[in-house]
């Protein structure tokens, strides 16, 4: 088979699509991937031939200029603005549809231009891809794949917001359907029709434990996530065992690059683990650290693979990234979660992240990064470390994460379903 890869321009996104891409790749078929040019070498580094798409998109730029809200919205969590724990459920809550077409709207202006949908159209149309597997942001590439015959299935990074967002809009009828109004034209020009499988693929490959979110009307075909952080070297002290508990504290890449608020304030993660006893160990660039205090007991590091840190650690605090997630769950490491409030990401994951991992036990829901204080941290991180229960029910998410289906075991499954669904099979 022919497969086209569709990748949006941050690089956690690329990063969580590559083990699939090579799980094919060494069964022989043909893998492409194709994104912005943004990410050109990003893709290259991941060994897979890719082109790209569309202008340059200077993400950075756009996440620095936008808001940490969106003020034209009615208020996302009632629940959460009053106790400072957002919960998914309250995503859309007042108005649907109007999250909707701001999910589509900004999608549509910050990642797919209308250069970046001819162009993969175009692409589609001269190499004829036999299936099509696309970041859930990507919506043109089903469009793409429709127009050239091929299978589309999507790959979920995190929970299925488009997913949530279209079943809240089915049970509270409303205005006309955003993504139907932009990309019906497009497939008109080509002859064809708009129908949900646009929004959602005709599956929708989940690499999320089944606790996680799911929603009416997608087909949902589940995988393991393989963590993989990208080519980097590992430093030597990661190998040693550490001389006492280790914990480590990130805030993710996605948004690292662009000045943008909304993750938890690295002063008070930092005040809130001076006096623990465990080594810490910071993943935090000058910019983030600033003018902080740097306790004694903390080593701070630009960058350092989590694939090869978290086995050795005995807790992880993070903003509810799916790397982060997938990679706590990989090594069975207690997590202590605070999701960000930059703009609506915590939607994208991080709340259903918290909550799942909290209710199981095997972690902690902070608070929302905007209410976070040093106190609930220190207290959050001292209930992960000093009660065995969370390492124990930690470990017991790990067998369950690692019974699911991996990305070579889901190549026949891919096989059959292109097959099923291709137009003509």
């Amino acid at each position: 088979m022919r497969i086209l890869i569709v990748t949006n321009v941050f690089r956690s996104h690329l990063l969580a699509q590559t083990a699939l891409g090579w799980a094919l790749r060494t069964a022989g078929h043909e893998v492409f991937l194709a994104g912005p040019p943004d990410l050109a070498q990003d893709m290259a580094s991941t060994g897979l031939p890719a082109v790209t798409i569309g202008g340059e998109l200077r993400i950075d730029e756009k996440l620095a200029a936008a808001g940490p809200h969106y003020a034209q919205l009615p208020p996302a969590d009632p629940r959460g603005q009053r106790t400072g724990r957002s919960v998914q459920t309250d995503f859309g809550w007042g108005d649907p549809h109007a999250e909707l077409a701001d999910f589509i709207g900004g999608t549509r202006a910050a990642m797919f231009p209308d250069d970046a949908v001819e162009d993969l159209v175009d692409l589609a149309l001269r190499w004829r891809p036999d299936l099509v597997i696309t970041d859930p942001t990507c919506f043109p590439a089903m469009v793409a794949a429709r127009v050239a015959g091929a299978a589309c299935a999507r790959q979920l990074f995190a929970v299925d917001r488009i997913g949530q967002l279209r079943e809240a809009c089915r049970n509270q009828p409303g205005p006309a359907d955003p993504l139907r109004e932009w990309l019906e034209p497009v497939l008109a020009r080509h002859g064809f029709g708009f129908d949900e499988s646009i929004a959602v693929g005709q599956w929708t490959i989940s690499p999320l434990p089944a606790w996680i979110p799911h929603y009416p009307g997608v087909h949902y075909v589940p995988m393991r996530r393989i963590p993989f952080n990208g080519p980097s070297l590992v430093p030597d002290w990661v190998l040693d065992p550490p001389a006492r508990r280790r914990v480590c504290l990130t805030l993710g890449l996605a948004h690292r690059q662009a000045a943008v608020d909304g993750t938890a304030p690295v002063a008070e993660l930092l005040d809130a683990v001076a006096e623990l006893d465990a080594e810490v160990i910071a993943t935090f660039d000058a910019r983030q650290l600033g003018s902080a205090k740097v306790p004694d007991n903390v080593r701070t590091v630009d960058f350092v693979p989590l694939n090869a840190l978290l086995p050795s650690c005995s807790a992880l605090v993070h903003e509810g990234g799916s790397g982060a997630f997938a990679g706590a769950l990989e090594h069975g490491v207690p997590q202590v979660i605070v999701p960000q409030d930059f703009t609506v990401e915590k939607w994208l994951g991080p709340l259903s992240i918290a909550e799942g991992v909290e209710a199981r036990g095997a972690g902690v829901y902070a608070a929302n990064a905007g209410k976070l204080t040093a106190e609930i941290l220190r207290q959050s991180l001292k209930l992960v470390l000093e009660d065995p229960s969370y390492t124990a029910n930690a470990a017991r998410l790990r067998t369950e994460v690692r019974a699911m289906p991996t990305p070579n075991d889901l190549v026949p499954v891919l096989e059959k379903l292109t097959e099923a669904h291709r137009p003509g099979s």
